[in-house]
């Protein structure tokens, strides 16, 4: 067998996975990696809480050095190397010692491109003023925890409220710092729907944050004293800080594949196949500089990742080594925790249906994570999305004290093989009281959707307009009812149904509801028993107040 030469330009996740499962596949391989900074595998997904002191020991963030790549696996790793460009027709690339300033040619049988994303600094005046940083490496953390201690930081300003933004934020709390969040969006998380995360504004709240939404960062200026940060928003407010974390987003590290001519998709991210070659035939990339498909909508998204980035790692070292994998693209699935939360997301989101015109129908649930007699159940808010024809599984989110990525978890892995909600209503599942119950939240999500499919009980929205202008009845209790309820509603008490039957109008349609959607459920079975045209309003008085409040 001839040595192949396989050089791979950046670690982390998924440069990192394609040269181990190289080496796995090809004993003879000549395989060299390239990274432009200090370590080739660090876990940047703890970064913020090496910040916060949660990690207290940088070394844990090391996943692999180039040591135990050399000895272990007989892989070269250059670090603090950068390949300057790729000549396609010679198969080579030129790389820079950046200790030395050296520069020299390496010839490639196949080449792999790891770049990863860059965060995003928008050309604003003041974005380069000292005090203000953005977290990707270990460098990184490094000079926000120093300017900390040196600054004595008492104030900071998030600007972003996606995962990075929460997590700082609830780091920086951590030590002891005041913190505002600007967001641009009208909510935090942007990938979720506004209504599931109205809980985590009350929360953000309720831990001293200061949330300022649908308002984004117009400049920033250096206070006169030559002390802090003042940073004005696009309307007009004004907040002093000690410390700027900007937390807007990535984007994709493309410039070196632009430049050797390589396509760039739409979003800015490398093009590839499944196979995750480029249009050359011998240069693959995978990680968070890649356009792939969103497995549910089947269109280009390019989602910053670590698990689809080793999962590409791994299929670019297969399809080099000439194996046929294929990645099937990715659903996004991610869970985040913001103090005393967790959210948890998986495939499509309602918003991204609606603009992508694809057609969907929803539940809304609230069960227990665990069984109501055992101590200690939380309730897990959860937002089921699926197909109106098949039941086809379509998206999940989630927000909870516990069990949370737990059920997320499940529903991802039914949504990869294609499921239903007639799956999930079927699905057998650990039971025992601390755990679960014997109708898990999974299984309850499936069984209120395939009851809507059936016709059994159907579903109305708290978003449609219809059940303004007809009935609505109130099945909760009375003193429920008295503690709040939807104007115009009607208090019937579930129990008392059947008895009020005769005075109830027969000839237009009943919207019922109760607390979280179970006694409406019940209300609603009566009630089509008995000739009546009535819909559960999904999720409940619960859902009402969370769409309400957005």
């Amino acid at each position: 067998m001839s040595q192949k030469r396989i050089l791979i330009v950046g670690g982390v996740a998924g440069g990192a996975s394609c040269a181990a499962r190289s080496r796995r596949l090809d004993e003879t391989a000549e395989i060299i990696m390239f990274d432009r900074g200090p370590y080739v595998s660090f876990a940047n997904c703890g970064l913020p809480y090496y910040v916060g002191d949660v990690i207290v020991d940088e070394s844990k963030l090391l996943v692999a050095n180039a040591t135990l790549f050399q000895e272990r696996f007989n892989i070269q790793v250059c670090l603090e190397h950068n390949v300057r460009t790729i000549d396609r027709t010679a198969k080579t690339i030129e790389v820079e010692n950046l200790k030395t300033g050296e520069i020299r040619q390496e010839a490639y049988d196949a080449l792999v491109l790891s770049p990863g994303a860059a965060p995003i600094r928008p050309p604003l005046p003041g974005i380069d003023l000292p005090g203000i940083f953005a977290l990707r490496t270990i460098p990184d953390s490094r000079k926000i925890r120093q300017w900390i201690t040196d600054h004595q930081v008492k104030t900071a300003v998030v600007v972003g409220g996606g995962f990075i933004g929460l997590e700082m934020t609830e780091n920086l709390l951590h030590r002891g710092i005041a913190v505002t969040i600007l967001e641009q969006m009208p909510q935090v998380m942007p990938p979720l729907d506004r209504e599931m995360v109205t809980g985590v504004h009350d929360l953000l709240r309720s831990q001293g944050v200061q949330l300022c939404l649908s308002d984004g960062v117009e400049r920033f200026d250096p206070v006169g004293d030559g002390e802090g940060l003042q940073i004005t928003t696009a309307s007009g407010q004004v907040h002093r800080a000690d410390l700027v974390i900007l937390a807007i987003g990535v984007r994709p590290e493309n410039q070196l594949a632009r430049d050797a001519g390589l396509k760039i998709g739409e979003r800015g991210g490398i093009q590839v196949n499944e196979q995750m070659q480029t249009n050359d035939p011998q240069i693959w990339a995978v990680g968070d500089a890649v356009e792939v498909q969103d497995f549910v909508t089947q269109t280009p998204i390019q989602i910053p990742l670590a698990g689809p980035a080793n999962r590409q790692g791994r299929i670019a070292a297969d399809a080099i080594a000439g194996r046929p994998s294929t990645f099937r693209g990715v659903q996004g699935t991610a869970v985040c925790q913001v103090f005393d939360l967790t959210i948890a997301t998986t495939g499509a989101s309602e918003k991204t249906l609606q603009r992508l015109e694809i057609p969907y129908h929803k539940v809304y649930l609230h069960p227990g994570h665990h069984v109501g007699y055992f101590p200690g159940a939380k309730p897990i808010d959860i937002k089921l999305l699926f197909a109106p024809d098949t039941g086809k599984i379509l998206g999940v989110q989630a927000v909870g004290e516990e069990g949370t990525a737990k059920r997320v978890d499940v529903i991802a892995m039914a949504l990869q093989q294609g499921g239903t909600v007639f799956d999930l209503e079927e699905a057998e599942l650990c039971y025992a009281p601390q755990f679960g119950a014997a109708k898990d939240p999974v299984n309850f999500a499936g069984m209120i959707a395939a009851n809507h499919l059936r016709g059994d009980a159907p579903l109305a929205q708290w978003s449609d307009p219809d059940w303004r202008s007809h009935l609505l009845l109130d099945v909760r209790d009375p003193d429920e009812f008295e503690r709040g309820h939807v104007p115009g509603a009607v208090n019937v008490p579930l129990n008392s149904v059947r008895d009020r039957l005769a005075t109830l109008p027969s000839d237009q349609p009943l919207y019922v509801y109760c607390q979280v959607g179970q006694r409406g459920y019940y209300a609603t079975r009566v009630l089509r028993f008995h000739g009546f045209q009535a819909y559960n309003l999904t999720g409940g008085y619960k859902t009402y107040e969370a769409i309400e409040a957005t």
